[in-house]
């Protein structure tokens, strides 16, 4: 590596071409199907030497964004984005047909999903969320984090926080499969009624932390999504935290217009 001016460290020239590449891969100029040029023509576009692309070349196949194919070089993966109804996708009919929302979701798109569960346990509440469920910051909750996968690629990482109060009495919600329908069906089969889910989304810049755990490149567009699950007798009995590549999501919304 270099030196910047200043004592920075300057990029290598590999990262910053594979960022370039993914960059085009993200925004359609190089479309689902399309080769990736070959390694002569981006030694030629780029001045540099073929060691230099092959480095870029293994950070853009870490992205998750192409597949090798032998003898025919690197091709740009088919990644379809997930259409988020926020307006239905918490419908009881799914829970009772044993369909979380997210796999229901990817199933409908034509995607292949996978959940890996990264953690479920005791955690003080972080401050925000302990305020949505009306708890002291630092009171234990149950966390549960999860990394999402379609069609092997990372797209969305959530954590979930329950009270203490209303998870203890449940062991499903202690388990890695918490079985069909998910968390809320568990909770529901518990007496816990659901009135609404309030959801807040902002959309920002991916931390260099967030952008590794979900193969995209630094500064990568995110939308950080915060949803509270009310129950009909007014208490909040899950906030849930989530970080989604922007470009695998499509947000719909049904906004009812009489009063």
């Amino acid at each position: 590596m270099g030196t910047a001016v200043g004592g920075e460290r300057s990029v290598p020239r590999y990262v910053q071409i594979a960022e370039e590449i993914v960059q085009q891969i993200r925004a359609g100029v190089l479309k689902p199907g399309d080769m990736v040029p070959s390694e002569s023509d981006l030694v030629d576009r780029y001045n540099v030497s073929g060691g230099t692309i092959r480095k870029a070349m293994v950070e853009v196949r870490a992205s998750g964004l192409v597949e090798t194919r032998h003898g025919k070089g690197s091709i740009v993966k088919d990644r379809p984005p997930v259409r988020h109804r926020s307006s239905d996708r918490f419908r009881r009919s799914l829970r009772q047909d044993g369909k979380a929302a997210y796999l229901a979701e990817s199933e409908q798109s034509g995607a292949t999903a996978k959940v890996s569960v990264l953690y479920i346990g005791p955690m003080e509440a972080p401050e925000d969320a302990a305020q949505r469920l009306g708890v002291s910051a630092g009171t234990q909750v149950l966390a549960r984090r999860r990394l999402y996968f379609r069609n092997g690629t990372p797209v969305e990482t959530a954590t979930s926080y329950l009270p203490w109060d209303v998870v203890k009495e449940i062991p499903e919600l202690f388990a890695e499969n918490p079985g069909g329908g998910g968390i809320y069906a568990r909770l529901e089969d518990h007496g816990h009624e659901f009135s609404e889910f309030v959801e807040t989304l902002q959309a920002r810049p991916a931390s260099k932390a967030e952008a590794s755990e979900l193969a995209l490149s630094p500064g990568a567009p995110v939308v950080h999504l915060i949803r509270e699950a009310r129950t009909t007798e007014g208490l909040v009995v899950e906030v849930c935290d989530t970080l989604m590549a922007a470009d695998q999501f499509v947000f719909e919304y049904r906004i009812p217009a009489a009063d």
